[in-house]
């Protein structure tokens, strides 16, 4: 796939050969004596990261057999998600400033503050005590993801759904990079 920045639509390559039906495709067809045909196989492009391990991978990287121009592309496409999912204006906002404070819904003054590639930081306002001992939360993607594209996951879980943000996340003392980001 890639995109036309002409019209900002997203267009399939069609010189690509189809891949291959999964076992499971074949199985199933095979099952159900049904031939494999282009119509059983939709289900090949499909990509079901959380079902792999991903512990065997150095940090910050995607895995092996990811080229310079495969990180630059999912970058680029980390970029459009977030832009999208927070609006032209958040994320102006968040790439002037560096960061977007988000008010929390269950601690009165307290706020989050999001940075893209790094940890959440807590800041309390003057006179309130802060939920945790550590000033910094630490939640890492379950699979490599592009920097911008886990920012916009954390803004809508801080935005929606800010007890699971609590009951996940690891307080730290310090800040620094996440690990399973790019």
């Amino acid at each position: 796939m890639w995109v036309d920045d002409e019209r900002n639509r997203l267009t399939i390559e069609m010189s690509r050969p189809a891949p291959e039906p999964s076992w499971w495709v074949r199985c199933w067809a095979w099952l159900c004596g049904r031939p494999v045909t282009p119509e059983t196989t939709t289900d090949v492009a499909l990509e079901l990261p959380w079902r792999h391990r991903w512990d065997h991978l150095p940090k910050r990287t995607a895995g092996f057999g990811f080229s310079r121009h495969d990180y630059d592309e999912a970058r680029r496409r980390a970029e459009e998600i977030a832009r999208t999912t927070l609006g032209d204006e958040l994320w102006r906002q968040v790439r002037r400033a560096g960061f977007l404070d988000l008010p929390s819904r269950l601690y009165p003054g307290v706020t989050y503050r999001l940075r893209v590639g790094r940890r959440i930081e807590v800041v309390c306002a003057p006179g309130v005590r802060a939920p945790w001992h550590y000033p910094y939360l630490c939640i890492n993607p379950t699979y490599p993801l592009p920097e911008a594209e886990f920012f916009a996951h954390l803004y809508l879980y801080v935005r929606d759904h800010e007890e699971e943000i609590v009951r996940v996340a690891a307080p730290q003392p310090w800040d620094q990079a996440l690990g399973r980001t790019f």
